[in-house]
């Protein structure tokens, strides 16, 4: 049975693994180039999702820390794909009030890119509506040394003592600090795991598979998603009378 629309609860933060570009194309005997271009619409069709479903925080993650391994002509493909991109998608974001971030070593991206990013952020700053945050370059683990890191120059530094080192202190330094943690988590594509995805972040989020790959991703799967969501209780770590008396954490 699917939920009441109206009252059934809606993720705050929706996490999404866009998997299945290149085997959509290899399917349909074309490059695997072809595929990410068709991936890059079901992008905007997500945007208007969140958008209609009041959903507040969309991250996405477009291209892993490990994924500069894949083959040169590919990753020169995803390059001008992600230039094109921001080109031609931020003005439009920006009017319809999404504030854009990127996470991720954006270190290794040419400077063109580096610089479109960081106008992209300065544009949409101060945008409301709807979070979006791209991870490109990005690991779980590498943001979690990041973290490790900028905490060990505080102490270095002696404006924090290492004994007071907690899981709050740790939450502050990894990236999307000022975001409530994913709701929930999709991954399409048929496979079962996060891959280095938000790992200190989805700790308590609801996971969601389907073998539906991006490209063929539309409002019928991410609405399938959404009622799922809506049956399951979320108790993170406590029993079902303590989350009935309203024991949950925020």
């Amino acid at each position: 049975m699917t939920a009441d629309r109206s009252s059934a609860p809606v993720p705050r933060h929706l996490a999404i693994i866009m998997d299945g570009n290149g085997r959509w194309a290899q399917r349909r005997r074309r490059p695997r180039a072809v595929g990410h271009r068709a991936g890059a619409r079901a992008v905007n069709l997500t945007i208007d999702f969140c958008l209609d479903r009041g959903i507040a925080a969309l991250t996405l993650f477009a291209f892993s820390s490990e994924n500069w391994g894949r083959p040169e002509e590919e990753v020169r493909a995803l390059i001008k794909l992600f230039l094109n991109a921001l080109d031609r998608e931020v003005g439009e974001l920006h009017r319809r009030g999404v504030r854009v971030r990127f996470i991720g070593d954006r270190a290794r991206f040419p400077e063109a890119i580096r610089a479109r990013m960081a106008a992209a952020e300065a544009l949409t700053r101060d945008n409301t509506r709807l979070q979006l945050a791209i991870a490109a370059s990005y690991g779980g683990r590498q943001d979690i040394a990041m973290a490790a890191r900028a905490l060990a120059r505080e102490a270095a530094a002696g404006r924090l003592d290492p004994e007071s080192i907690d899981e709050a202190a740790v939450a502050r330094h990894v990236a999307l600090a000022d975001l409530p943690p994913p709701d929930l988590f999709i991954r399409t594509g048929g496979d079962f795991r996060i891959s280095n995805f938000l790992l200190w972040q989805l700790a308590y989020t609801e996971l969601w598979f389907t073998d539906t790959l991006w490209p063929d991703v539309d409002a019928g799967v991410l609405q399938e998603a959404l009622d799922d969501y809506a049956r399951r209780e979320r108790r993170f770590g406590l029993t079902s009378a303590q989350v009935a008396a309203g024991g949950v954490p925020a």
